[in-house]
Formats: C-alpha cells, structure tokens, sequence
C-alpha cells in the first residue's frame, strides 16, 4: 500500500495453543470474543495466563457485543487487554465513559449499500478506531465482504479496520484502497479449520503474499 503501514489483526483467537503459535507470526492486534452467544467466544477457553504470554508488542483486542461497562472493564483488567472493540449498537454514551477511564476503543459498523457514514459522526470524538464490516442479521462474521465501493463517501477523518470476508484473494482490491485511511486488515473465519482455530500456515502465506505485492504489512 505505497508508503503506508498495513497492520494485521487477527480476530476470533480462543485455542491456548492456536494462540501461542500465531504469536510467533507478530500481527500487531489479536482479538479475542467476549460474547457469549459467538461461537468464537473465548472466556471459558483461554487461562489468564496464556493471555500474558502474548508479547506486549500485540495488541490484545477484547470484542463486545453490547455489554455493560463493568463487565467490560472486569474482563479488561483480568485478561490485560489493551483495546476494547465494541462490536454492537453501542451509544456514545457508553463510548465516552469508557474513554473516559483510559481505555483506547475501537467502534464497528455494519455497512452496505444503504449505509450512511454520518452516523459515524458522534463517535468521532470518543474512538480511537473504527471498524467496518458486512451487514449481517446478527452479530459477528458472516464470511462475507461488503461492497468496499460504499468507502468512497467516508470522509477518512478516522483511521479504520477492514473486516468481513478477507482472504488472500481479496489483496488486488485492497489494493485499490491504498489512498484511504486504512489502517488494518482485521481476518478470521476464512482462515479457520473450526470457530476459533485458525489455520497458522495459512496466515503465514497471507502475511508473504502481502508483502510480496509490495503491499507494507506492519509485523512488529
């Protein structure tokens, strides 16, 4: 992507030693799922302390699905989580008293073709990040990518999170968003054997053919 630093973010981890091995390939965000009703959802499968393991180099991503504040920030401190994707129909609200207590956030959107980016413009304030993602009847990866086309009318002001659908097929028209605030590639479920295993071979191959395009993947 020219000049630009690409990150990588591998999203719905929740097998110890799955983790540990992805660790070694250094995504500059891992992503774990605290919602209950995912089949991602990690909570019961991850100890704190492979949680620790994880070099502070990564940054570890907690995924919310509109849950309440303390809850939050309990699974935050205990997992020593360094960002929180709110991945619901969070309000600002909530957006601001979490900010408000230090915490960096990243807010997701469902997008399609009727999507107004408007809507994105109270939470500038408060995130750090956003996220955008296919439109889907519920919550989480449907598998499939949006119209990436819809982007031409965000404004760009926020640096974001591509999601929905990517796999390694989809580098030729990431490439065409290289003049976009595109910050990281967030993938997942084209990339498991199961929900929650990813396939570490596959990521690697990713990660090579990326910069084989002379596409700038930031790996710490």
């Amino acid at each position: 992507m020219g000049e630009k630093k690409l990150k990588l973010k591998v999203c719905g981890l929740k097998y110890p030693e799955n983790i540990i091995h992805l660790t070694n390939l250094q995504p500059a965000y891992m992503g774990f799922i605290f919602y209950p009703k995912s089949p991602r959802y990690c909570k019961e499968f991850i100890p704190v302390e492979i949680m620790l393991k994880i070099p502070s180099s990564i940054k570890k991503v907690g995924v919310f699905v509109n849950e309440n504040i303390p809850t939050m920030k309990e699974i935050f401190d205990q997992y020593a989580l360094d960002i929180i994707q709110l991945h619901g129909n969070e309000s600002t609200a909530v957006c601001e008293e979490l900010k408000s207590t230090g915490v960096d956030l990243i807010k997701a959107f469902q997008i399609d073709s009727e999507f107004d980016f408007k809507e994105l413009i109270p939470y500038k304030d408060t995130c750090d990040y956003f996220l955008f993602d296919t439109k889907y009847s519920s919550y989480g990866g449907s598998g499939k990518s949006f119209d990436w086309n819809v982007l031409r009318d965000y404004d760009n002001e926020k640096p974001f999170f591509l999601s929905g659908g990517i796999d390694i097929s989809s580098l030729e028209k990431i490439e065409k968003l290289k003049n976009m605030n595109l910050h990281a590639l967030d993938i997942n479920s084209m990339f498991e054997t199961k929900p929650g295993m990813k396939e570490v071979g596959k990521v690697a191959n990713f990660i090579r053919i990326m910069k084989n395009q002379n596409t700038e993947i930031q790996t710490l």
